[in-house]
């Protein structure tokens, strides 16, 4: 039960970090809100260090250097599906791929699913499906390029959860501080090689520093999730981070929520229940 918890506090952390970082951007462009968020979510790290302490060993150091440049890269490559693609249908392949290529690793490494485990994740999975599901009336076609890169930026999301995992148990926060390091890193860095051509809008330094604040708290709940349980169900969990996103949309901005998205979010409900009872 505790890695069912850890795994929905992910969620909900992902969910509103996601929703912070949106708002932070209407006002300026991506660039400018992380190199506020990145170091707000070092930050958050370095304090959580002597609370749960960490172990600079090899493994600790790949690994989590590791899954911060997928971070990095998973980053970049969302932000270039959407831009190429239909949000409508680049976010349903992202979210499911990314919560895919987990469930795959664990079963290799040799998760073992209980029935009811086994009946929640395709339910999940198609909870996953309907809550990122927008109805937009020019989708259209869709190019095989803008598939291809909404594929690669949920196995780069998956990467990083998968390797975060690949880390000794008894690291700590060490492989957290090293991979927050490592993409903040290589995002500021690309923010300065691209600075001329971004707009001089100043982003809401609250809004951009929490969700820098809770996406580390999000990535702190999942590993200790994955460390206490399965990877394959904790990361399942952890992709239905876009129905937070839509509920606090819907409660905080009056957004509407279409018949899909509620069919949705009872069936995350009706997943993580599954779940938790294997």
């Amino acid at each position: 039960m505790l890695m069912i918890l850890l795994a929905i506090a992910s969620a909900c952390a992902y969910g509103v970090a996601d929703f912070l970082g949106g708002a932070a951007t209407r006002k300026a462009k991506v660039f400018r809100v992380v190199a506020i968020s990145a170091p707000a979510s070092l930050a958050i790290e370095g304090l959580l260090l002597p609370v749960l302490g960490a172990r600079w060993e090899a493994g600790s150091l790949g690994w989590g250097a590791a899954s911060g440049a997928a971070s990095a890269f998973a980053f970049a490559l969302l932000y270039q599906a959407l831009s190429i693609g239909p949000m409508a249908v680049m976010a349903p392949i992202t979210a499911l791929v990314s919560a895919a290529l987990p469930v795959v690793v664990g079963l290799a490494e040799g998760d073992r699913l209980s029935a009811t485990e086994i009946a929640g994740i395709p339910v999940a999975a198609c909870a996953i499906l309907l809550v990122t599901v927008k109805r937009s009336a020019g989708v259209g076609r869709v190019r095989p390029k803008a598939v291809a890169v909404a594929v690669l930026a949920g196995a780069a999301i998956a990467t990083q959860l998968i390797m975060l995992n690949q880390a000794p148990h008894d690291s700590g926060v060490a492989p957290l501080i090293v991979g927050r390091a490592v993409s903040s890193l290589i995002v500021l860095n690309a923010a300065i090689a691209v600075r001329r051509r971004i707009d001089p809008g100043r982003p809401n330094l609250g809004l951009a520093a929490g969700a820098g604040c809770l996406d580390s708290l999000a990535n702190l709940c999942f590993l200790l999730s994955a460390r206490h349980g399965l990877l394959s169900v904790s990361a399942v969990i952890v992709a239905l981070y876009p129905a937070a996103t839509i509920v606090l949309a819907r409660a905080v901005l009056k957004e509407r929520i279409s018949r899909a998205q509620w069919l949705g979010l009872g069936m995350a409900a009706l997943g993580v229940t599954l779940l938790a009872l294997g």
